[in-house]
């Protein structure tokens, strides 16, 4: 049977009581070979914890995840329970207006959020300030932060309420030193060593059968069909029952696929799938850069698109990037499924309303990549180019040579 592998390191309270558990990306049990984008991480991440949350997490409910701006604004959160997730903000975020907005409206929403790795330098004060009020958590990386701005730092957040974490703690003497500052809460190698959780996996569910049953759900189909489907796929069953008992909103246990389908709802059971997909990505080489660019562009048609349809917006940004991911033809992506018109016109015939958001969203990334290629034009292989050129049906004049 294979295994997945996530890493916990626990967090305590002044009382060294269990406050939390940080949940880290691991690809194998001893550690990270090649550490993929940070949205494939936290999916990775995320899909095994959603799905096994009581064997990766025994001792308390809690959980830190990190995020940066591609995974906040990718919608993806809407699955997670803001009484059990912590949103922990990279150090490296780059905050947008758009991801300000999205910090903002989590924050309504309930979540408590984190900044992480924070090392009290005036440049990431005045980075950060715009959306203090908003954070709950800070945690203070005590190893790079100048000791005259920590002590300034704690005095001033202490002040405005908000509770800070010491992070790597390696020693006793630093641990009573961070006590004594009035830190809240404290983690490190002193404390403890993130423990690899082992989780045991049967056979995969393939990409296909995931985007199958993604195709399926943006049918007319009935939900018994669904089950139908579903119930082919013992392993995929099984997660989602475990994802849906966790959920604390429903209080009976659910052993029904039609009961799953039917009180997760078909956006949310879209979106856990979609995580899924992400988690189990693809061997296609460059497929994080096909990911994160799907992930923009379906951001971008959504908020491109009217109210009532900014789901269907979404889908079909995602659905425009889907050959590409699994190197396959659009049209391959949606053979012999009723997927909805819309969606179908924009993602094969390059036709229809959506065509418009579709073809900004392209330009934007074409003169993106038209930059970068001319900036680094001398280090591209030219059979690289003609290969390029050959699949998209460019002649070559072989004279100009």
């Amino acid at each position: 049977m294979g295994k997945i592998y996530l890493a916990k390191q626990k967090i305590y309270n002044t009382k060294n009581k269990i406050f939390a558990h940080e949940l880290l990306y691991r690809d194998y049990e001893y550690g990270i070979k090649n550490f993929p984008s940070n949205v494939i991480a936290t999916s990775h991440v995320l899909i095994n914890v959603l799905t096994n949350i009581n064997e990766v997490l025994n001792e308390t409910g809690v959980v830190l995840v990190n995020l940066d701006e591609e995974f906040l604004l990718s919608g993806l959160i809407d699955l997670l329970d803001n009484k059990k997730f912590i949103l922990e903000i990279l150090e490296t975020t780059d905050l947008t207006d758009d991801v300000v907005q999205k910090i903002i409206q989590y924050h309504k929403r309930g979540f408590k959020i984190a900044i992480d790795d924070f090392d009290c330098s005036p440049r990431m004060i005045k980075k950060f300030s715009p959306i203090l009020k908003y954070i709950n958590l800070v945690k203070i990386d005590v190893l790079t932060s100048d000791p005259d701005n920590l002590v300034k730092t704690v005095a001033k957040f202490k002040k405005i309420g908000l509770r800070l974490l010491a992070e790597k703690i390696e020693t006793k003497e630093e641990y009573e030193k961070y006590h004594n500052m009035g830190f809240d809460l404290f983690q490190g190698y002193y404390l403890n060593k993130p423990e690899v959780v082992e989780i045991d996996r049967s056979k995969d569910v393939t990409q296909y059968i995931i985007l199958n049953l993604i195709k399926l759900i943006k049918t007319d189909g009935s939900t018994q069909a669904i089950e139908s489907y579903i119930k082919q796929r013992p392993d995929l069953s099984f997660k989602l029952i475990k994802f849906l008992n966790t959920q604390v909103k429903f209080e009976t246990k659910v052993e029904s696929i039609v009961q799953v389908v039917t009180l997760l709802g078909r956006d949310t059971l879209l979106r856990w799938l979609l995580l899924y997909l992400y988690s189990e990505m693809s061997d296609n080489p460059v497929s994080e850069t096909i990911l994160a660019i799907a992930l923009k562009r379906a951001e971008k048609m959504e908020r491109n698109a009217n109210p009532n349809e900014k789901d269907k917006a979404y889908t079909a940004g995602m659905f425009s990037m889907l050959g590409a991911l699994f190197d396959v033809d659009n049209a391959e992506i949606v053979k012999g499924i009723n997927l909805d018109k819309d969606i179908t016109d924009v993602v094969v015939h390059k036709k229809g309303k959506y065509l418009s958001s579709l073809l900004e969203s392209e330009k934007s990334e074409q003169a993106y990549l038209k930059q970068l290629v001319m900036n680094n034009f001398d280090k591209i292989d030219p059979i690289d180019l003609i290969y390029t050129l050959d699949i998209n049906g460019i002649d070559i004049d072989n004279s100009k040579f």
